[in-house]
């Protein structure tokens, strides 16, 4: 299953594009043996598309027809990880070809967007900001592939 993050907005080079550069490579790793990957990071402009709606229409475009969509929300399911990662095999294992991971803006998703989603992920009640949204979920992916092959990386 090929995985991708779309999301509003650049992560210029700095540390936090260092992380998701890493853990996309993790997971590549990690995955490949799991049918898992690999993860591709869609970028929309923020600045030509200005408001909700029209970030919502440049998300549309990146998303790649015919597979499933989960919009990180903070309306959305909350995970443990082991539980994520058996979110993730059971979408795997019912035939999802391509996964979409979608980040809005700094006002959020559009509410046809979010609502068009086939799941919601959220990282809990705390407000996160956007770049590093797209750390944690690239480290959680990677994670959940570790967790999936019986990989010591994580310990609980």
């Amino acid at each position: 299953m090929k995985v991708a993050i779309c999301a509003v907005g650049r992560c210029r080079s700095g540390p936090e594009r260092d992380l998701v550069d890493d853990y996309a490579r993790r997971f590549d790793r990690a995955g490949r043996p799991l049918s898992l990957g690999p993860l591709a990071l869609t970028e929309v402009e923020s600045k030509r598309a200005t408001g909700m709606a029209a970030e919502a229409d440049a998300l549309r475009q990146a998303i790649r027809p015919g597979g499933l969509i989960c919009a990180l929300d903070e309306r959305g399911a909350v995970f443990s990880s082991p539980q994520f990662a058996d979110w993730l095999a059971r979408r795997r294992d019912g035939g999802c070809a391509h996964l979409t991971f979608v980040i809005g803006g700094a006002d959020g998703l559009d509410p046809a967007l979010r609502d068009d989603a086939d799941a919601r992920l959220c990282f809990g009640p705390m407000v996160w900001p956007h770049l590093l949204a797209r750390v944690m979920l690239a480290e959680q992916l990677y994670r959940a592939a570790s967790i999936l092959a019986g990989s010591p990386y994580h310990r609980a």
